[in-house]
């Protein structure tokens, strides 16, 4: 089943993989003598699917694909933790870093997906047809992304806050739901559309002069602002952290997240609180405090500001559903 490289990393093709059917996916697993980790594929429509990995190998491993599609898909990865790269037969090479969100196109690939041995990955990847794009981005800017035939890379980007939201909410979804599927289908649309917007730009003003060391900075700074957001910094504390000024961190944010970090700060305190009266049941006063906010009546009026609903209204309806 397996071989040991001269690279000292081990080879499984993915037709070896345990494959099953699970009530609403496909699920596949590595072998127990190559780790813990699983794919489960979901078909959200006939032209869109949904693919969560979760790889620990015990071993460097290459994961062989050969992956030949009728018409060309689209791929979106979101890397949410660790690392992997795919070596394509050909000379092609994808790495999907976690913090980023790479965009490719292909038709058909033969290579290997490779991970890392004992260092934890986790992705999310939504692959859809020329049929999906036609649906959203319309033909002429469908043909635009397919115009090569291999694979190519389109965009190389910090995931969006937004973005992080959604996925959160995919992989913490309850199952039992009976509007789970319409749930999973809402996150992922919502998802794809912050994750692929930009690509509906001309492709000048995407550039914009960026490069993948501002990327960096971008993400750097979206990560602190993520982890701090009940007593984060300045902005010019911020900017200091990571390298730049504040006119450069403004501009990175402008062109990374459409975004200013303030705005963003209120984003990230808004959601994480309306996670909170949801599915915490949690007082108004609670939930203030732990997105940092002093006093409950100014966490309430950008609360209402913001979604046009108090925060009251969302845990009296959570205490309610969960009482019934």
């Amino acid at each position: 089943m397996e071989t040991k490289q001269a690279t000292r990393r081990w080879r499984i093709s993915s037709d070896e993989l345990d494959f099953h059917q699970q009530k609403n996916c496909l699920y596949q697993s590595l072998p127990e003598n190559l780790g813990v980790g699983h794919s489960a594929i979901f078909q959200i429509d006939q032209d869109l699917s949904y693919i969560e990995t979760r790889y620990t190998p015990t071993k460097d491993l290459a994961v062989l694909n050969r992956l030949e599609y009728q018409e060309p898909r689209l791929v979106v990865t979101l890397g949410l933790k660790g690392q992997s790269r795919f070596a394509g037969n050909s000379g092609d090479e994808l790495v999907f870093n976690e913090g980023y969100t790479s965009i490719t196109t292909i038709r058909s690939s033969i290579g290997e997906r490779q991970y890392q041995a004992h260092k934890p990955t986790m992705q999310l990847r939504f692959c859809m047809n020329k049929n999906w794009l036609d649906r959203y981005f319309g033909e002429n800017k469908s043909a635009q992304l397919f115009s090569n035939n291999g694979m190519q890379l389109l965009s190389y980007r910090p995931i969006s806050p937004q973005a992080l939201f959604a996925a959160q909410q995919l992989l913490n979804g309850n199952e039992s739901r009976t509007t789970n599927r319409i749930f999973m289908h809402g996150q992922i649309m919502s998802l794809l559309a912050f994750e692929l917007g930009h690509l509906g730009k001309d492709n000048r003003q995407n550039s914009a002069g960026f490069n993948q060391k501002d990327a960096a900075i971008a993400k750097s700074a979206r990560d602190i602002l993520f982890n701090e957001f009940k007593n984060p910094p300045s902005v010019e504390e911020l900017s200091k952290r990571v390298g730049t000024n504040q006119f450069k961190l403004k501009k990175l944010f402008h062109h990374f997240f459409n975004n200013t970090p303030y705005g963003l700060l209120l984003e990230i305190r808004m959601n994480n609180a309306y996670q909170l009266l949801e599915s915490k049941q949690c007082q108004v006063a609670i939930a203030a405090d732990l997105v940092g906010y002093s006093h409950a009546s100014n966490f309430s009026a950008a609360f209402i500001k913001y979604f046009g609903i108090s925060p009251k209204a969302i845990s009296k309806n959570t205490k309610i559903t969960h009482n019934k």
